[in-house]
């Protein structure tokens, strides 16, 4: 048996795998071993459409922390949306508005590319 290393090197990227779920299934244990230990994720296609990705619990919990900050920063800023805001303030409201859009869509993108969200 031949053994296999899945650590990575800090400067490199975790390779993406896809595969049919059919065929994911049949090899199901090397498939989460590649996620667990490679941090490399399997993305599922299903008739020929991404359906689901096969990630560490590791980057899960990163994605879902990220996740629960992005929206409590989402909460505070429709809280100060409410009643009369001075001009600066809707200036600097719309600014952090942009910023959590463009950095809810950048961490989609990581999470469907099988790149690990930044964690604080």
């Amino acid at each position: 048996m031949e053994c296999v290393s899945y650590a990575l090197h800090m400067s490199e990227q975790p390779k993406e795998h896809r595969a049919q779920i059919a065929e994911a299934r049949n090899v199901l244990g090397e498939v989460i071993a590649r996620a667990r230990f490679g941090g490399e994720p399997t993305i599922l296609i299903n008739r020929g459409k991404e359906a689901a990705a096969i990630v560490s619990m590791d980057f899960y919990e990163r994605a879902r922390h990220d996740r629960a900050q992005l929206q409590a920063m989402q909460d505070r800023l429709d809280e100060l949306g409410t009643g009369d805001v001075p001009a600066d303030a809707r200036l600097i409201q719309r600014v952090v508005q942009e910023a959590l859009e463009l950095a809810d869509r950048r961490a989609a993108d990581n999470v469907a590319r099988g790149n690990p969200p930044a964690s604080s």
